[in-house]
This record gives structure tokens, sequence and C-alpha cells, in this order.
């Protein structure tokens, strides 16, 4: 099976889904962290319309999106454009004509973006929920999808708030929106599993 992870760097999502045996490529504007072969250094929407995937999940940027920074579209004008063109490339990812099974990913996103994507999100989940015991709120839009479901006996009660508590520097933002492994392994074992017995059904 085709899979796309789009607006990844650090293969996280990718290696979980070629663990199991699918085809997945990531993409990104940014060359892979990883150095592997299996990603496209290119514009994630581009690629993703260029052939028929079987699965597309996506990570896009999620600066001026989330509901955490939604303070400054009041502060900062050039924020308003940069907000609508953030939620119509997600709403193009959540949208693909071409992708028989399509996960985008966000932080909790603020009302002004949800109007521009059409909606909210089907479900959200902790990392902790899958074995890293950390706290970081993830939710999901997905199309023809189920909701994961949790890998780990881990309660919250534990977890670290790393993400939130991240000093300032260049690197913040991309320590804040890398996927933790567990997670990458539920997506790669259920969503997996799901389109197989959806491919089965067709023959």
């Amino acid at each position: 099976m085709d899979v796309l992870i789009a607006c990844e760097r650090s293969g996280v999502m990718r290696r979980a889904f070629r663990a199991l045996g699918f085809d997945a490529w990531s993409c990104d504007l940014e060359p892979a962290d990883d150095g592997s072969k299996y990603h496209y250094q290119a514009d994630a929407l581009r690629i993703a319309r260029s052939r028929e995937w079987d699965l597309v999940i996506a990570h896009p940027v999620c600066t001026y999106l989330c509901n955490s920074g939604v303070r400054w579209l009041t502060t900062d004008p050039d924020r308003w454009k940069l907000m609508i063109e953030g939620a119509a490339f997600f709403r193009s990812l959540l949208e693909l004509p071409n992708a028989h099974h399509v996960a985008v990913e966000n932080p909790v996103m603020h009302r002004y973006a949800r109007t521009v994507v059409g909606r909210g999100p089907d479900f959200s989940v902790q990392p902790w929920q899958f074995g890293d015991d950390e706290k970081k709120r993830t939710c999901w839009w997905v199309r023809d999808l189920p909701a994961l479901q949790a890998t780990s006996e881990l309660d919250g009660s534990t977890a670290n708030d790393s993400i939130h508590r991240a000093p300032p520097g260049p690197d913040r933002a991309r320590f804040r929106s890398e996927t933790f492994p567990g997670m990458a392994a539920a997506c790669a074992e259920q969503w997996g599993r799901h389109i197989s017995t959806v491919r089965r059904a067709r023959v």
C-alpha cells in the first residue's frame, strides 16, 4: 500500500509504516532528518496530488492555526492572511480527491481557522495513551479512518509537560511538532489494519 506522510521531516511516522511493510514516503520542504531515500524534498500538496495514494497523513504547520497563538491575530494584521492561507492548505490536504484515506493532525485549533477548514477534529489523543509519558493534546481530522485506540495502560497522572515547557530557541518549533513514536506505531498498526480490511472487502 502506498502511504504519504506530508509535512514530515523527522521520519518518525514514515519509519513506523515502513516497519510494517508499507511503501511509505515522507515529504517536506526541508530534507529528511534521517537522510532517508524515502523522502521527497518538495511541496507537500504537489506530491500529494501527483498520484493516487492509499493513505495520506499530514502534519501541516500549526503556527497560525493553533488556539495558543490566537491572541496574536489582534496585534498583527499580517497573521490573518497567513492564518487563512494555512487553514486553506490544511483543508486542501484533508479533501485530497486522489487519496482513499486521509488523516490531518494539529494541536487544538482556534475558531477562526476551524471556520476556514470547515469543521473541528474527529477526535483527539495524548502521547501517554500510546506509551510515551508526555502531555500534548493531538487533534486528528480524518476521512474514512477510525479513531485511534489507546495501546498503553498509562493514565496521564505521571505525564511530563516537556513539550509546553520547551525553552525558546531555533529548534523549539521543531521539537514541539515531532510525532511521538508510540502514536506513530498506533497509526501504522491500527490504520494499516483498517485499510487492509477495506481493500479486501473491495475485491
